[in-house]
């Protein structure tokens, strides 16, 4: 079997990347990490990396005159590489439309929220003081615009009255890390087709066609 070779860019704990490093490690997935790259030395992704047994180097973008020259040492690692896709893991940078065109349709992110809701920094809070009874977390191709693109999958995960942005963060990590080894899978079985600014997904249908927050407590009547 072929597998995509995919990198990982990374600035910090990681714990996107040891999702994708262990599916990866799983007989029969689709997908290979072939390279680990932060900007920011001694983070606990580089670790991660290294325990899997996975190539991995810092390249700090401080070394270059402005953002573009840094994209484009990173694009000649990426190709060094023979990189097919790219994943964004926690990578702190804002990117120009050099590089996002550049990797246009190869380039994925995960975000914390439920997109279009919620771009940007500080989701959960956000959402806790929207009222919002769903939250959760999506993965898409990256555009010059931030959190924006393409979403190929998403994950809900329910508010509940009680939650702090902290508890709320908790139960949307355990989703991020379930939803983006399977949007790999996804994109490394060539199940996902770009048409306009709309990923269309060759998946089965899940068993349950609604989420509801907060749950019925008797069936729906459905007169």
């Amino acid at each position: 079997m072929t597998r995509l070779r995919v990198a990982v860019l990374v600035s910090g704990r990681g714990s996107n990347l040891q999702a994708l490093l262990d599916a990866a490690q799983q007989p029969g997935y689709p997908a290979e990490i072939v390279r680990v790259i932060s900007n920011v030395a001694d983070v606990p992704a580089l670790q991660r990396a290294e325990r899997a047994g996975v190539p991995a180097e810092v390249l700090s973008h401080r070394d270059f005159a402005d953002r573009e020259a840094f994209e484009r040492a990173l694009t000649d690692r990426l190709e060094k590489y023979e990189t097919e896709l790219v994943c964004q893991a926690g990578f702190m940078r804002i990117l120009t439309p050099y590089f996002v065109e550049r990797w246009h349709n190869r380039l994925v992110n995960i975000h914390p929220s439920l997109l279009p809701a919620f771009p940007g920094l500080n989701t959960h809070a956000r959402a806790l003081e929207a009222g919002v009874k769903l939250h959760g977390c999506s993965v898409h191709f990256v555009r010059a615009a931030v959190d924006d693109g393409p979403i190929i999958g998403q994950a809900a995960v329910p508010v509940l009255a009680e939650d702090t942005p902290e508890r709320l963060a908790a139960r949307v990590l355990a989703a991020e890390h379930r939803l983006y080894p399977y949007c790999l899978r996804l994109l490394a079985e060539k199940r996902v087709q770009v048409q306009g600014e709309r990923a269309l997904v060759d998946a089965p249908a899940g068993e349950q066609a609604m989420i509801i927050s907060p749950p019925p407590q008797t069936p729906v009547n459905s007169e």
